[in-house]
Order: C-alpha cells, then sequence, then structure tokens
C-alpha cells in the first residue's frame, strides 16, 4: 500500500474515531458527569482527538501478527493492548495539556488508584470495554470501511476538506488555550476545562438570561479574563469550602 493512501487511511479512521468519540462523550456528560448538555473537549467542533488516534490505533493493533493457535487467547491478548494502549494515550495527552498548557480538560482525582488525576483503574476499565466491543463488533465494519473508502478515493477530498476545518479549529483552540495558560500561570493555577466551561453557562445563563451556546462555550458578554477572574473566585471559595468541613469533621472526631 503506497504511504499516501495510508495517510488517508489514517485521517479517515482518525476523524471517524474522533466523532464517534465526541457523541458518546456529550451523552455520558448530559446524563452521567455534569448532567448538562456541555460540549466536550478541547476543540470547539464536534471531535475529539483522543478517540481519533484511539480507534486509529487499535486498527493498527488489529493488524499486529498474533497467532498463539488458541483464538481466545489471541482475543484476549488484543484487547489487552488495545486498553493498555488507550490508556497510554490518555495519559500522554493529559500531561500534554496539564505540564505545557496549565489546563486539564478531565479530572480522576477523586477516584481510586488515580495517577496524577489523569488515569484511574476505572476508566483503564472503560477502556477494556470500549477495546473488547471494537474487537468483537466493529473490527470488520471498519475494515469494510476502509476498503470502501480505498475504492472511491474520490472521498479524500472530502477528507482534506474536513482536515481543513480541523487545523483552523485547533489553531482557534490553541490561541484560545495560550490564552487560559498565561492566565494560569500567573495564578499558579491549574485550570479545570470543563468546570470553567460550566461556570461560564452558569453566569450567561443566570445573568444574561439566555442560554450558553453549546457550540461555542466560552462566548460570553464578558471578557475572557473576567471569565477566569470569576472562574479563579469560585475555585479558591470552593477550596475554603472544602477546607472548611475537613476541618470541622475532625474536630467533631476529636469531641
Amino acid at each position: 500500500m503506497k504511504f499516501l493512501d495510508v495517510l488517508l487511511i489514517g485521517a479517515f479512521l482518525f476523524f471517524l474515531g474522533s466523532v464517534l468519540g465526541w457523541v458518546l462523550e456529550v451523552f455520558f456528560r448530559r446524563f452521567f458527569s455534569a448532567k448538562k448538555w456541555i460540549n466536550p473537549g478541547f476543540l470547539t467542533g464536534p471531535y475529539l482527538p483522543l478517540y481519533g488516534f484511539g480507534l486509529s490505533g487499535m486498527f493498527a493493533i488489529t493488524l499486529l501478527p498474533i497467532h498463539t493457535g488458541n483464538s481466545a487467547l489471541d482475543a484476549v491478548l488484543y484487547i489487552l493492548i488495545m486498553g493498555v494502549s488507550m490508556t497510554l494515550i490518555e495519559y500522554i495527552a493529559g500531561l500534554i495539556f496539564i505540564k505545557g498548557m496549565k489546563i486539564k480538560l478531565w479530572d480522576y482525582s477523586k477516584r481510586w488508584g488515580n495517577i496524577q488525576g489523569i488515569i484511574c483503574p476505572l476508566f483503564s476499565l472503560f477502556w477494556l470495554v470500549i477495546a473488547a466491543a471494537f474487537y468483537f463488533i466493529m473490527t470488520d465494519p471498519v475494515a469494510e470501511a476502509v476498503r470502501w473508502f480505498v475504492n472511491h478515493i474520490e472521498f479524500a477530498y472530502f477528507v482534506g476538506v474536513v482536515t481543513g476545518i480541523f487545523l483552523v479549529d485547533l489553531g482557534h483552540s490553541l490561541h484560545l488555550s495560550m490564552r487560559i495558560r498565561a492566565f494560569a500561570k500567573e495564578k499558579k493555577i491549574v485550570v479545570h476545562y470543563e468546570r470553567l466551561k460550566e461556570c461560564i453557562q452558569e453566569h450567561i445563563e443566570a445573568f444574561e438570561e439566555k442560554h450558553a451556546s453549546f457550540c461555542f462555550p466560552f462566548k460570553s458578554a464578558r471578557a475572557l479574563a473576567d471569565e477566569l477572574e470569576d472562574y479563579a473566585a469560585r475555585m479558591e471559595e470552593r477550596i475554603k469550602g472544602l477546607s472548611r468541613r475537613k476541618h470541622k469533621k475532625d474536630k467533631d472526631e476529636k469531641l
């Protein structure tokens, strides 16, 4: 297979996985996490690169020559490699944003066994479940989609258009994140991206008397600097509140 074909297939799988992951995260936040409709992730558009890399990686893993002579053992090995790979991708992505951008895209710090609040056993288990679902249910459909794409290479134009839109979105989001990073460095904090979105959404609905934009969660009547100051004040008050409750609990236990 030519290098260009491999590149186009990789881009196709990346965007397919990114969109499917975005849909999954939207419904997860609505019904299990924030209980609100929140545009998840770092970018504005309907895609999450973490899942895009994940789908591309899982498909590549299915091409590995694992032949132990036992089909059940082969399946277990494929699923384990996929699950570990997804956890590793999640950890690297989270670490890049926390260390480099002073932004925490997700927070597992309250989960048992978490590492730096970036990964934890529960969500690693979820990745294994997703890997198993992909292996047993999605491998053939995805392979068929790839074969279809290769045989209709004229759709490479569509992939190119989507890539262009993605790069524009990436540039806009990086510019926004650099402003957040500057604020976070000045305050010596790490900004929780989802909480910042929620704070802006709550302020808009409380004071501007309208619903926050789902597609543009950072768009409000106030400047971003003011929104960040409000977020920092809320987080500081939240930390103080937690400290007071802990102090009261410790005092009650001593009595």
